[in-house]
C-alpha cells in the first residue's frame, strides 16, 4: 500500500513539473477547437470537458524540459498530439460501436456515427493546421508518419476482430501502430521543440516507444481486472467487442477445447449473456495469463527505464522515470 501511495505522489510530482504548461495546452486546445460549424465546436467542447490523463502532452513537454525550459513550440505541439489522440478515440468509438468513454456517453451515442466521424476528421485536420504554423518539415513528417501508422493499426484491428487465432506477434504489431507510435512521436516532437540533436531525439523516441508498448499492455490487462467505475467503460469490454488481447492470447495457448469454446461464445454473442465474465476471469487465472502479461509489460518498462536513466539527472529526467513507474503500477 505504501508503494502505491508513494508511486501516486511521484506521478503527481511529475505532472506538477509541467502543470502550468498543461494549463496553457488546455487553453490552446479550447481555442483551436472552435469551428465555423456549431456542431463541431459543441462536440469538441464535450470531448475536452471529458478530461483524460493528458499523459501524451505531459510526455512531450517533459522531453522538451530535458534540454532546457519549455517553449511555445512544445506547448503547441502538446496540444496537437492531444487533439490527434482525441480524434482517434472518436473514430475508435464509432468503429467499436462503443457506448461510453471516460464514464460518459460516447460521441457516437450522443450525435450519431456520421457527425462523429466528420468531427474526428475535422479535429485531425485542425491539429495539422496548428502544427503547420511551425513551418518545420521534420515536425510535419513525424505527424504524417504517425497518422499513417495509426490508421494502419485500426485497419489491422478491424481485420482481426472476432478472430480467436491471434498470435502474440499479431498483438505486438497492433500495439506498435495504435499506441506505441503515438508515444514515440510525442517524445520526438518534444525533443524537436527543444532543438535537440538527432541522436538524443532517437533515444527519446525509443524510450517512449517502449513506454507506449507497456502502457497498452497494462491497459488491456486492466480491461479484465479493473472495474467499470475506474475504467469509465464496462470491464471485459475488449473481448465483448471481439478483441483478443495479450492476457487472452496467453490463456488460449494452453486452454482446452471447452475453455476455447467459452471465449468464442463471448466473441460471437458480443456479450457475457451465455458465458459469464467471471468464467473468463477464471480461465485467465487458471493459465496465469494476467501475471504473464504483466511480466511482458515489465520487459518494456525496464527497457524504457534503462534508456531514460542514461540522460543527465534533472527534474524532467526524474519525472520521466516516475511516469515509467506509473505506467505499470496504475490501477486505471
Amino acid at each position: 500500500m505504501f508503494n502505491q501511495i508513494r508511486q501516486s505522489l511521484t506521478a503527481r510530482e511529475a505532472f506538477d513539473l509541467v502543470q502550468s504548461d498543461l494549463q496553457q495546452v488546455e487553453r490552446e486546445i479550447s481555442v483551436e477547437s472552435v469551428a465555423s460549424v456549431e456542431a463541431i465546436t459543441t462536440i469538441n467542447q464535450y470531448l475536452q470537458a471529458g478530461g483524460g490523463k493528458r499523459l501524451r502532452p505531459a510526455l512531450l513537454l517533459l522531453c522538451t524540459r530535458l534540454f532546457g525550459p519549455s517553449t511555445d513550440c512544445a506547448r503547441r505541439l502538446a496540444a496537437v498530439v492531444e487533439m490527434i489522440h482525441t480524434a482517434t478515440l472518436v473514430h475508435d468509438d464509432v468503429i467499436d460501436i462503443a457506448k461510453t468513454r471516460r464514464g460518459r456517453p460516447s460521441t457516437n451515442i450522443v450525435w450519431g456515427n456520421h457527425v462523429s466521424v466528420l468531427a474526428g476528421d475535422w479535429l485531425y485536420m485542425q491539429a495539422f493546421q496548428v502544427a503547420l504554423r511551425e513551418r518545420n518539415f521534420h515536425i510535419l513528417d513525424t505527424l504524417i508518419t504517425l497518422t499513417q501508422m495509426m490508421v494502419e493499426g485500426e485497419l489491422l484491428q478491424l481485420d482481426r476482430l472476432h478472430r480467436i487465432h491471434i498470435t502474440e506477434a499479431d498483438y505486438m504489431e497492433l500495439v506498435d501502430r495504435k499506441t506505441a507510435s503515438l508515444f514515440s512521436a510525442c517524445a520526438s516532437l518534444g525533443a524537436a521543440a527543444a532543438g535537440a540533436d538527432e541522436a538524443a531525439e532517437s533515444r527519446l523516441s525509443d524510450f517512449a516507444w517502449n513506454l507506449g508498448m507497456a502502457f497498452q499492455m497494462v491497459d488491456d490487462i486492466l480491461d479484465f481486472t479493473s472495474t467499470e467505475k475506474i475504467l469509465g467503460k464496462p470491464a471485459g469490454n475488449d473481448l465483448r467487442e471481439g478483441k483478443v488481447t495479450l492476457p487472452m492470447i496467453y490463456a488460449l495457448e494452453s486452454a482446452p477445447p471447452d475453455e476455447r469454446q467459452a471465449v468464442e461464445t463471448v466473441i460471437a454473442d458480443g456479450s457475457y449473456e451465455h458465458v459469464p465474465f467471471m468464467r473468463i476471469l477464471q480461465i485467465l487465472e487458471q493459465h496465469g495469463a494476467v501475471r504473464r502479461a504483466y511480466d511482458r509489460a515489465h520487459t518494456f518498462t525496464e527497457k524504457a527505464r534503462g534508456i531514460i536513466s542514461a540522460f543527465p539527472e534533472s527534474p524532467a529526467q526524474r519525472a520521466l522515470q516516475a511516469i515509467v513507474d506509473l505506467v505499470t503500477g496504475r490501477s486505471s
